[in-house]
């Protein structure tokens, strides 16, 4: 200690640091598909015939024949066919990363004294 007191200064500081990392992804997938077929097959056959045959011979040496003949044939076909095809196919993917950091930087200065005064009334002290 002098005469006029001591006095000192100084400084504070601190540092506040934080991160905060966060990340991740999704995946979506999607498929549909539809198959329609339909087929119609008809047949149909119709078969018509009579005959006749008629020979005669006489015996005077006469002779006679006679052909009488029908036929008739019916033919029918169809045939449809129906075919149908439908898809879809979907992919999503997406990915995320997030980062966050938080600095703060906290100062302070101070400046203390005390002084000591020896006056008529004894020792006093004052301080700031």
């Amino acid at each position: 200690m002098s005469e006029y007191g001591d006095f000192s200064m100084g400084q504070e500081s601190s540092e506040l640091e934080q991160m905060h990392q966060a990340s991740g992804g999704e995946q979506d997938f999607q498929s549909q598909f539809g198959v329609f077929e339909a087929e119609h097959e008809a047949a149909e056959s119709t078969d018509f015939e009579t005959g006749r045959h008629v020979e005669f011979e006489g015996a005077d040496g006469s002779r006679y024949e006679s052909t009488d003949f029908t036929n008739y044939s019916h033919d029918t076909e169809e045939s449809d066919h129906v075919f149908a095809a439908e898809g879809s196919e979907s992919m999503h993917s997406a990915q995320f990363s997030e980062f966050d950091a938080l600095r703060a930087q906290l100062g302070s200065s101070f400046a203390q004294g005390t002084q000591i005064s020896t006056g008529g009334d004894g020792f006093s002290i004052a301080g700031n």
